[in-house]
């Protein structure tokens, strides 16, 4: 496969629908509640073009945080798609609710599991500054006789296995249990008929549901393949910080998602343009199997819909290069 492929195009499941993204352009294709496929079409912000794109990890933090943007975008169209004029999801609600969803996410994988790993550090380390007892929660970092950074001491490991552990049991509970809910099922139907299109495309098959439906459920380039790799670099990463007081451990969770985010894309692109690679293909084994809880087997029609999305994203990056 030539690498703009590899690079390019890439995709989200939306409500009843899929988004396609390429270089120039991105295309959602939604069923409609008469059954009608209904498509939307649009040029990308100029970042995808820029030089930026060109500079590792800052490549990834920005268009990141683009991406993040274009998905809630694409599920808000999908979404009014199915309600109709009267209850679309716009103005100060939508961003509301976009605000309260960053939150929420933000708060139960990042700084929950910092909390509990930290009061757990708290309960097991000792203050020796004060001639043992425990040392105060919010102000004081362990002490230790070879500084703050001696990893004997058993509570600093303790503490961020333990934030590492649930941060993963979590991110993992959380896509388990809302694959339970019907629609989600659908969603998820909808992003294996995403997969399928693109590893069909990449292939050079005929785009067409029969032929597509044979294609695999799982690929390198997945979301779901990034957000394991942020969680899994988080362990590392916030381990090496070393003890912190409680609100300087939590703040520091938060400042750091963009740079394990960058870190994070880099990996994911690596790891996509060496999947000839033996230990590449044992590596990522993980990020496949974890895709197994966000993707369904979809449906033809679910596959009708994911071609049409990525047709017409291609037509799109044709009209716009003109």
């Amino acid at each position: 496969m030539a690498e703009d492929r590899i690079i390019t195009y890439g995709g989200q499941a939306v409500i009843e629908g899929v988004m396609m993204r390429g270089q120039k352009a991105f295309a959602i294709a939604m069923r409609a509640p008469d059954g009608k496929i209904v498509v939307h079409t649009e040029k990308l912000a100029s970042v995808y073009r820029s030089g930026i794109t060109k500079v590792p990890f800052l490549r990834g933090v920005i268009l990141l945080w683009d991406a993040l943007g274009l998905g809630m975008k694409a599920l808000t169209l999908s979404a009014n798609t199915q309600t109709g004029e009267d209850e679309k999801l716009e103005g100060p609600a939508l961003y509301l609710t976009l605000g309260l969803s960053l939150t929420l996410g933000i708060g139960l994988f990042f700084l929950l599991p910092a909390a509990l790993g930290g009061w757990v550090e708290h309960l097991l380390t000792p203050d020796v500054s004060t001639g043992g007892g425990v040392m105060p929660l919010l102000t004081q970092t362990p002490a230790s006789s070879s500084g703050p950074f001696d990893f004997a001491q058993g509570g600093l490991w303790v503490g961020n296995l333990l934030e590492g552990i649930l941060r993963l049991l979590l991110l993992v509970g959380y896509i388990w249990a809302i694959g339970f809910m019907p629609d989600i099922r659908r969603i998820f139907g909808y992003h294996g008929a995403e997969h399928k299109t693109i590893n069909a495309y990449e292939a050079g098959a005929e785009l067409t549901p029969e032929s597509v439906a044979k294609f695999s459920l799982e690929h390198p380039r997945c979301g779901t393949a990034f957000l394991l790799t942020l969680v899994l670099l988080s362990i590392l990463v916030f381990t090496a910080l070393g003890p912190l007081p409680m609100i300087w451990r939590l703040v520091s969770r938060i400042l750091l998602i963009p740079v394990l985010a960058g870190i994070a894309v880099e990996y994911i692109r690596w790891t996509a343009n060496h999947l000839s690679n033996p230990f590449v293909q044992w590596i990522i084994k993980p990020n496949l199997a974890l895709q197994r809880l966000t993707t369904r087997e979809p449906d033809m029609t679910m596959l009708e819909v994911a071609i049409q999305s990525f047709q017409a994203m291609r037509k799109a990056e044709q009209e716009f290069a003109a």
